[in-house]
């Protein structure tokens, strides 16, 4: 899964409900995945979402006995009708990587979306992929333009590029040279190499105009 389980914790560590839930987050942290599993368990029966996403987790990455794919399923299931962003963006993965039968692209895409539509910044960006691949939608660069941007927002380096890349082609979206360059700025400032000669290259040409 491309989502952290611990980075979510931590992100997550102040929407804890109750001592059981507060607990098996820092149990987490400190490796003791026998007490982390318990305290999810408890919160997951409980019905709060960020317990059965947890415990899903834990299941995916088999660090608990008996873990299966099965049991992720049901209560990532159960987090994602609380609208819960992680769920459902964990459902669309566990849908293309095949952990749920076969692969199904308009799935994991309807899964992604839902995620984005929540705010999840990895399911924007699975989202645009759908679009501008045409992979489990119909091909269709102004909605790809729309999530690479909310993923881009959310700082997601790729995403930067290539949203700097639409707005400069006009591929989705009406040509802008300014905010194709803010965004080649901002994957330069995040690593980007070839943001960084895109920049030089812009700059170059207008130095000779």
């Amino acid at each position: 899964m491309k989502t952290s389980l611990l980075s979510t914790l931590l992100l997550a560590a102040t929407l804890a409900h109750g001592a059981s839930l507060s607990e098996a987050l820092s149990a987490y942290d400190d490796g003791d995945l026998k007490a982390a599993a318990a305290g999810f368990a408890a919160s997951a029966r409980r019905g709060e979402a960020l317990g059965q996403f947890n415990l899903a987790m834990m299941n995916l990455r088999r660090e608990l006995p008996g873990a299966s794919d099965a049991a992720a399923w049901r209560w990532l299931q159960r987090a994602a009708a609380q609208q819960h962003a992680l769920a459902e963006n964990a459902l669309g993965e566990m849908i293309e990587q095949g952990r749920h039968g076969r692969p199904d692209p308009k799935a994991a895409c309807t899964w992604f979306e839902r995620a984005a539509g929540h705010g999840n910044a990895d399911g924007a960006l699975a989202t645009a992929t759908c679009y501008f691949l045409g992979r489990g939608r119909g091909q269709d660069m102004t909605q790809a333009h729309r999530w690479y941007l909310e993923a881009a927002k959310a700082g997601d380096v790729g995403a930067q590029y290539l949203v700097a890349s639409m707005f400069e082609t006009g591929l989705g979206i009406e040509a802008d040279a300014r905010l194709a360059r803010y965004w080649y700025d901002a994957a330069a400032r995040n690593g980007d190499d070839a943001a960084k000669a895109k920049l030089k290259a812009m700059d170059e040409a207008a130095a000779a105009t």
